[in-house]
């Protein structure tokens, strides 16, 4: 009853309020009313009535080409020039490879024929590199051929250029031998079978493989130790010839660093060059990787016949080899694997032409089969020295080259040798700025790692 009583005295206040209060209730709703309306008016879209068109007119021109002989006048004020390349071919004439390069100029033919120079372009081992210039008719203006160095002591540093240019007096032919340069370049593979075949699927030169066994040749043996799944990243320099990637066998320079790992182990190389010093490879943490010996004579080949018995292929019986035989073509770079000096350079027997080096330690090494000998007896020789070229003198089947260690008058296995010698070590004062140097390269090899596409040879 109490509340009913509360709610009806509550009831007549609000009326009797209301009632005294009615104008400013009503003004009250037609503002909201209104403020209502305007708002609706802000926000409603324009129609297309609303927007005026736009003004628009006609204007027509008459244009006159110019007439097609002005046109042809003017052409002939250039010099219209078309530039093709490719590589010659074991199976090339002169007449065939112009062809392939749309050239027509007997003139041309006839000179390439006919000059001792331009012989050249197709003597020797095809592959090499053409590349000409003509005009519109095919008429031949320049040809620039280039091809390995001639001079096998600069195989890895130099090319030959092979230039043959139409003058007003005629052609002329020159040949020169001019730097490489390089391009650095990432790459990584993974082991399926052999090294050679996991470079070649990731695309990556022979040379780089040769390196990276010889930089490793201490820690892995790449004849027996490899085992499939074994993953490496290498940063490396690309050859050019006037600007142009090489193609021929050492397409590379130098690996400046790698990374290789093999059964559960990672092992580290970075090439570094203290001031005043000769540079070497060492890991990561600053031990050197580099022996009194290294691991192989040259730096692109491969071995064909190891330290053990086999059939001889001349006197065809079995008989003890005692060096290694590694493949290489005619002409390529030997060197010798330590410092000494030179006891023995010439002629001998089934050896051919030979290079006998004293070492210290009553250690000699043998050089054999050489098709020419780049040194003379009493000579001092550095490791790494040029000291002849692979060749097949002697009683050889074939361009290689046999390479002997004796220690002490008895042969050794030369492929052991390298990892039992003592190492080379860097110079203190050079620690610092080599750790600045590896951190560069390391963070370079992870990039290979991460953003090459890694390839693998099955």
């Amino acid at each position: 009853m109490k509340a009913l009583e509360t709610l009806e005295r509550g009831f007549d206040h609000a009326t009797a309020w209301a009632h005294h209060h009615r104008r400013g209730i009503v003004a009250g709703v037609v503002s909201l009313l209104l403020g209502t309306g305007i708002t609706a008016f802000g926000v409603a879209p324009f129609t297309a009535t609303d927007v005026p068109p736009l003004a628009s007119r006609t204007i027509a021109e008459e244009v006159l080409p110019v007439a097609l002989d002005a046109q042809v006048e003017a052409l002939d004020q250039y010099l219209l020039e078309l530039t093709r390349s490719d590589l010659t071919r074991s199976s090339d004439t002169v007449d065939s490879l112009l062809s392939r390069l749309n050239v027509s100029d007997v003139e041309a033919a006839a000179f390439l024929r006919s000059d001792a120079v331009a012989r050249k372009l197709l003597q020797g081992r095809p592959g090499k590199m053409v590349q000409v210039v003509t005009g519109e008719r095919g008429q031949l203006r320049e040809l620039i051929a280039r091809y390995p160095a001639e001079d096998p002591a600069r195989f890895n540093t130099h090319f030959t250029r092979l230039t043959v240019i139409r003058d007003p007096l005629g052609f002329r032919a020159r040949t020169e031998q001019a730097p490489l340069s390089s391009q650095v370049r990432l790459g990584s593979g993974t082991i399926r079978t052999s090294l050679f075949a996991a470079t070649d699927e990731a695309r990556l030169p022979d040379t780089v493989a040769s390196q990276l066994a010889e930089m490793f040749a201490n820690e892995i043996d790449f004849a027996h130790d490899l085992r499939r799944g074994d993953h490496f990243s290498v940063l490396f320099e690309a050859l050019e010839a006037d600007g142009e990637p090489i193609t021929w066998n050492q397409a590379a320079g130098r690996v400046l660093a790698a990374e290789f790992r093999n059964g559960g182990k990672t092992y580290e190389a970075v090439w570094y060059q203290a001031p005043g010093t000769k540079g070497a490879y060492f890991d990561f943490k600053g031990q050197s990787m580099r022996r009194a010996f290294l691991a192989s004579p040259m730096e692109f080949s491969r071995v064909t016949s190891g330290f053990a018995m086999r059939f001889h292929p001349v006197h065809k019986t079995w008989r003890r080899h005692l060096g290694v035989d590694y493949g290489a073509p005619t002409g390529t770079a030997v060197r010798t694997v330590g410092e000494g000096v030179v006891e023995f350079a010439g002629v001998q027997n089934g050896y051919g032409n030979v290079v006998y080096i004293k070492h210290r330690g009553e250690r000699v090494t043998v050089y054999a089969h050489l098709s020419r000998i780049g040194v003379r007896k009493g000579q001092m020789v550095a490791q790494g020295q040029y000291i002849g070229a692979v060749g097949a003198t002697g009683w050889a089947t074939g361009p290689h080259l046999h390479f002997e260690f004796r220690q002490g008058g008895e042969h050794v296995d030369p492929l052991q040798i390298a990892r039992a010698s003592e190492a080379v070590t860097i110079p203190a004062a050079a620690r610092p700025m080599f750790m600045v140097h590896a951190g560069a390269m390391k963070t370079q090899l992870a990039a290979a790692a991460a953003g090459t596409s890694v390839a693998s040879a099955d």
